[in-house]
């Protein structure tokens, strides 16, 4: 059942009639400088050019029409004051005031020492009570933070968004900002009842291109056939940079597609605050949420990737720390109700498992990493505003038992979930096929192949491909009569272009684009769906440079060749890959093999031949001994360095804009160069307002 309309209620609702003739307050606006204070407000959110600059534009915060988000400031008060009550104004009108009885319980005061909010000790993990509150190193003794949470507004334009906060002395300090709420054309035709966004994770031009070579191949100059990407009707370039970076991580990468807003990296569905606890952001509302509230529909999170992980974490969940992974997986549950969250399918079972000792060192036998220490409980305020669920430590939770528990069939792997469906299909469905990020299509395709050596030791051999996940979750999904939205991500695109392995990403973007063929064929028996299919950033400067000179097996005896085979120009004519009846290439090891560099490398050694095993993912808690530790060691012995141009052991992420290509009902409305947030404007215009 989708959250009641009271959690989203009118501005004259909001304010009640708690602030009317307010003594400390009633002439506030009228008398900001008196008395004379050297207090300052140091943050003010939501973010805006105004409050950061003095300009008024570009207006970074926008929301669609009742859109839930928090306000909150950070005020330096004078040498030996402390904040005593604060206000927030919308266009000159008051929102709330601590301790009032309209808004006593969504707002708080949080201090060093204070008494409003409860908090989590961050060195230790460990309840704090009402008191031993944490704020960032740098800020004076008395600083403290105020919030008022799940603000909306309803009128479209630009806003002014005021503070004013009252010291113990009597003095007052102040600060303006903006934000703005994006209309919805009511008229502008049918809505959508489904959204579906593929999520392919790192994927650029390059990464798309080379799937395309792979998969389709080429003569005489002319594409042999298309991906079903390439096939959409529609397609825009999107800017992906961060709150704080031209060179986003995936959390706000994905984030800023369905909040509408700029988050800072390794941050999900909230923005930056100078508290320590990872659980207590000022938040803003998920595309999911809206349209659970508002339409009922439900939220569906696929991903080849462990489930805690950035990308499908910014569909539901609300934190500034990317990597707590305990906290993460148990919102995913508890707070279903705010989200309409029914199907979520990947790896991540470590942080399911009960963890009886509270430790990863040593590591739990049955796999888990379950642990207090990122783990969260949430203050009252946000419980309040948010209906949110408070949360609590507690790393010998049995999650699985839990889902099941609220309604979920469970899957360990491809047969009990193949099974799940013989005789009909089930409401709810939760599938955990690793202890962290599934095995790789290049390494799953030689299981089912009969090679099972990497996936044997791995631990699961029987994994679903992502397509076969996207078309279990549809079938669940469709059942809501109200319609779903749902994220499927092909998460290890990004993962193994990281790792500069130039053999398993591009069956990564393969298996990817299986997946959206799924989907096509679904929006095509459900015209009132939109897909769209994007990334939330490009990973390692991939160039498609050539291809090879030299045979598979003179390559296999000379794999330090180096360029010497590299075929740039005229030489590297057209690799030709010869595809099996799974539709992936029978060996990625050909002749005239198509070869990749990166604009975004670190050191490595470099073959141009496959590995037998895939590099090493540190998140897996028993990794197999074969994998080599990080490109800077694989291939040591016997391939020839390249020199990176960036630290460290991987290659990362680039500025460098994404094409995103759409289908469906509203694909129109996505065309030209845009902002990643300004996809969520969209989508929302599709759902809510409609489209021809």
């Amino acid at each position: 059942m989708h959250r009641s309309p009271l959690f989203r209620r009118p501005l004259a609702a909001v304010i009640g009639n708690a602030l009317v003739g307010a003594a400390l307050f009633g002439t506030a606006l009228a008398g900001l400088a008196s008395p004379a204070s050297a207090a300052t407000v140091s943050r003010l959110t939501p973010p805006s050019e105004l409050f950061s600059s003095g300009q008024a534009a570009p207006v970074i915060a926008r929301f669609l029409p009742g859109q839930l988000f928090d306000l909150q400031a950070t005020v330096r008060p004078d040498a030996g004051q402390t904040v005593t009550n604060f206000s927030f104004y919308v266009d000159d009108q008051p929102v709330s005031q601590l301790g009032t009885p309209a808004g006593r319980a969504r707002t708080s005061i949080v201090t060093e020492t204070g008494d409003a909010a409860l908090c989590i000790d961050a060195d230790s993990g460990k309840t704090t009570g009402k008191s031993g509150c944490k704020l960032v190193a740098g800020l004076p003794g008395n600083a403290a933070v105020v919030s008022q949470r799940a603000y909306s507004k309803g009128a479209a334009g630009v806003h002014e968004l005021k503070f004013i906060a009252q010291m113990s002395d009597g003095t007052r300090v102040s600060a303006i900002g903006n934000f703005e709420i994006i209309g919805v054309d009511k008229d502008a035709g049918k809505t959508a009842k489904n959204i579906i966004v593929f999520l392919g994770d790192g994927m650029g031009a390059a990464h798309r291109t080379a799937a395309r070579i792979i998969a389709k191949g080429y003569a005489q100059g002319k594409a042999k056939g298309l991906l079903t990407m390439d096939t959409f009707p529609d397609t825009g370039m999107v800017m992906t940079a961060s709150l704080n970076s031209i060179v986003t991580d995936s959390a706000p990468g994905m984030q800023n597609y369905v909040t509408g807003n700029k988050a800072a990296n390794n941050q999900e569905g909230v923005f930056p605050d100078d508290t320590l606890d990872a659980f207590d952001n000022p938040r803003v509302e998920y595309l999911s949420e809206y349209l659970h509230t508002l339409q009922g529909k439900s939220l569906g999170v696929v991903t080849t990737a462990d489930v805690f992980d950035a990308t499908p974490a910014s569909m539901a969940v609300h934190t500034s720390a990317r990597g707590n992974g305990t906290g993460i997986v148990d919102q995913f549950l508890d707070d279903r109700d705010l989200t309409g969250l029914t199907v979520l399918m990947g790896g991540g079972r470590k942080w399911f498992l009960p963890n009886g000792g509270d430790s990863t060192s040593p590591q739990p036998a049955n796999g888990s990493q379950r642990r207090s220490a990122n783990d969260y409980v949430l203050p009252d305020d946000v419980v309040a505003g948010w209906g949110a669920s408070r949360g609590a430590l507690d790393p010998a939770r049995d999650l699985i038992a839990d889902f099941q528990g609220a309604g979920f069939a469970y899957a360990p792997d491809k047969s009990a979930l193949d099974g799940l469906f013989a005789h009909g299909r089930p409401k709810q469905l939760l599938g955990l096929f690793a202890y962290s990020n599934m095995n790789v299509a290049y390494d799953k395709i030689a299981g089912r192949r009969g090679d099972g050596t990497v996936v044997d030791a791995f631990g699961f051999p029987d994994q679903p491909m992502l397509d076969e996940m996207t078309a279990r979750a549809l079938d669940v999904l469709s059942q809501n009569r109200n319609g779903f939205v749902a994220l499927i991500e092909g998460a290890s695109i990004d993962k193994q272009a990281h790792l500069m392995d130039s053999d398993r990403w591009p069956l990564e973007v393969v298996e990817f684009d299986r997946a959206i063929a799924v989907a096509k064929a679904f929006a095509e028996d459900h015209p009132d769906t939109l897909v769209i299919v994007t990334a939330d950033h490009e990973c390692s400067g991939a160039a498609l440079i050539g291809a090879s000179t030299a045979t598979a097996a003179s390559l296999a005896e000379h794999p330090d060749a180096g360029s010497s085979i590299v075929g740039t120009y005229d030489a590297a004519k057209f690799p030709k890959y010869v595809l099996a009846d799974d539709g992936y290439p029978q060996s990625t090891n050909i002749d005239g093999k198509l070869l990749i560099g990166y604009g975004a490398n670190a050191d490595r050694y470099e073959t141009w031949l496959p590995s037998a095993f895939p590099t090493k993912d540190t998140q897996q808690p028993f990794p197999p001994s074969q994998s080599p530790a990080d490109p800077n060691v694989r291939n040591k012995d016997v391939g020839h360095f390249i020199a990176g141009q960036v630290p460290g052991d991987q290659a990362v992420h680039t500025a460098t804009d994404i094409p995103l290509s759409a289908y469906g009902l509203g694909s129109h409305l996505f065309h030209g160069v845009f902002d990643n947030t300004d996809v969520f404007f969209k989508l929302g215009q599709a759902a809510v307002g409609g489209a021809d």
